[in-house]
């Protein structure tokens, strides 16, 4: 998205009636087939060349002589939606009710009591306090039970994370009373006075033993620059001597939060990005040369996640040739979107440019012609691009050249310098039933909610990593468990990614105490992009030689 949203009043206005025009057009020429022409002709009555009366007196027609009561906002929305997707994949019509969870996200936080949740066998358990957050104040720790919110129980068959959130969200300053149980004790009540939760976007971030600092980010929002450089500093402190930046299924957000982590590693006068369109001029951005880490050494991991905004930092530092890429092509997302707010508190993100790399690439991967956008990754599975660079098509004729001389290509999507393949156990049947069914994440916080206690002794994620090892009888555990939830017994895909689910496993364990840091800490330890990144920044110059 290019920078912040913004009101265009012009367009609030007028919006919704032209982009009807469209379904109004394919009603009246029904009408006309089916011999009511004279109904037909009085409606246009001198006004025809006028888009927005014809879906206003559509509108009006229906009102007066449809055979059922129709919702015209509903109506109206649905054309909306139809008629944007018509135009990119990325353009969307955002209804009122919507609106505030859409933004949420990229605004770096929304309003409530600040715990991370788990709906466990109909019972709400608290993951985690954020810290800061009112919950936390208030002594709420992790393992609690939260039965009841006000006058709602919140305990028993059928509750949902959409009520749950309904219940605990509210205005600044307002007051709920929450039922908690500890330890299977007697219940007893919190008053709690909700405020601003902050969503994070830097997931994780630690120092490894060779001194590399880690960040994972999960989205560019408004606070990402200012969390990034706190990260930054704090890694510094601890002794890092170089960076692994993490963007792995980012799916992007705001173009100048991109920028400003851009100004940290890019020289004075680099290039970053420059956006383009049909209604709007070049719009040139370039480093500002103040940045903390424009000389540490530097890797940026991506894959097929990967989009928007963290395609826009992939390309800067690759077309200027700052720092290596590692891992698989990216998405391929080059729309900049706009975002107009209408007059009934619902907004349309419009197309409004593209964006470009330093070296001149749209990185837009193609769409309609009948091209399936959606199933883009299965294509590239089938294609076998995720296990075999040569499997990835580049195009000849969309060639350019980075700073040093380097040829990149354009046509879909940032291809990483160093190519590194998915793990064929990460595409195992059994592996994939055990998350969407949920029973992965349910056998772990059963685990650590019956070892909370012992597990923190552990006292550090790093210690935990180090020490703790998932058996063979936990394994079994999870594989009969799972049979309760409807997955079938697998024998064989239980070998075939055993080593796989057994991190996960540890994974899990290690969120439920320690949160994404615990998560991010163990998953790297056997994770080959990241391992690959650091064995690379040890010879970048191999890498990144025109």
């Amino acid at each position: 998205m290019n920078g912040e949203p913004r009101q265009r009043t012009n367009w609030s206005i007028l919006f919704p009636l032209v982009l009807g025009i469209a379904t109004a057009g394919g009603y009246l020429a029904g009408m006309h087939a089916t011999g009511t022409g004279g109904v037909t002709a009085g409606l246009f009555n001198g006004r025809q060349n006028d888009p927005g009366a014809k879906l206003q007196q559509v509108l009006e027609l229906i009102d007066r002589q449809y055979v059922d009561t129709v919702q015209q906002g509903k109506l109206v929305d649905e054309v909306l939606q139809n008629m944007l997707q018509q135009l990119d994949p990325h353009s969307y019509y955002i209804p009122a009710a919507e609106l505030q969870a859409a933004q949420e996200p990229l605004e770096g936080s929304f309003m409530g009591i600040g715990v991370e949740f788990s709906i466990q066998r109909d019972t709400i358990v608290v993951v985690a306090t954020i810290d800061g957050g009112p919950s936390a104040a208030m002594g709420l720790r992790a393992g609690d039970r939260i039965v009841s919110a006000d006058s709602l129980k919140l305990a028993g068959t059928g509750v949902t994370n959409d009520q749950v959130m309904k219940a605990l969200r509210g205005g600044e300053g307002s007051k709920v009373t929450v039922g908690i149980v500890r330890n299977n004790g007697k219940p007893f009540d919190v008053e709690i006075t909700r405020g601003a939760i902050p969503i994070n976007s830097v997931a994780a971030a630690f120092l490894d033993d060779d001194s590399t600092g880690y960040i994972k980010l999960s989205r560019f929002a408004r606070t990402t620059h200012e969390e990034f450089v706190k990260a930054v500093d704090q890694l510094r402190e601890q002794g890092m001597a170089r960076l692994v930046l993490d963007l792995r299924s980012n799916g992007g957000g705001y173009l100048n939060a991109a920028v400003g982590l851009c100004d940290e590693l890019l020289p004075n006068g680099s290039e970053i990005v420059y956006t383009e369109g049909r209604a709007s001029t070049r719009q040139d951005y370039k480093a500002d040369g103040k940045g903390a880490l424009i000389h540490i050494p530097l890797a940026v991991l991506i894959d097929e996640g990967s989009a928007s905004a963290s395609e826009i930092l992939a390309g800067a530092m690759q077309d200027n040739d700052r720092g290596l890429i590692v891992g698989r092509r990216s998405f391929g997302k080059g729309l900049v979107q706009e975002q107009i707010d209408l007059r009934d508190n619902s907004a349309v993100r419009i197309t409004t440019a593209r964006y470009y790399t330093p070296s001149g690439r749209s990185i837009q991967r193609p769409y309609g012609n009948g091209i399936d956008y959606n199933d883009d990754l299965e294509a590239r599975y089938l294609h076998g691009e995720l296990l075999n660079k040569d499997s990835i098509h580049l195009d000849s004729t969309r060639a350019y050249t980075t700073l040093k001389g380097r040829v990149v290509y354009g046509g879909g999507g940032i291809m990483p310098d160093l190519f590194v393949p998915a793990d064929t156990a990460d595409r195992s049947e059994y592996l994939s039933e055990l998350f969407f069914s949920g029973a992965l994440n349910r056998y772990t916080f059963d685990l650590a909610d019956r070892h909370r206690a012992e597990l923190k002794a552990y006292g550090t994620p790093e210690a935990f990593n180090r020490r703790y090892a998932v058996s063979d009888a936990q394994l079994n555990t999870l594989a009969a468990d799972a049979v309760d939830q409807g997955v079938a017994s697998d024998p064989e895909g239980l070998a075939h990614a055993r080593a796989a689910i057994k991190l996960r496993v540890k994974a899990g364990i290690a969120r439920n105490i320690w949160g994404d840091a615990g998560y991010y800490r163990v998953l790297l330890g056997d994770d080959a992009i990241y391992n690959a990144a650091r064995k690379a920044l040890d010879y970048p110059q191999g890498i990144l030689a025109p």
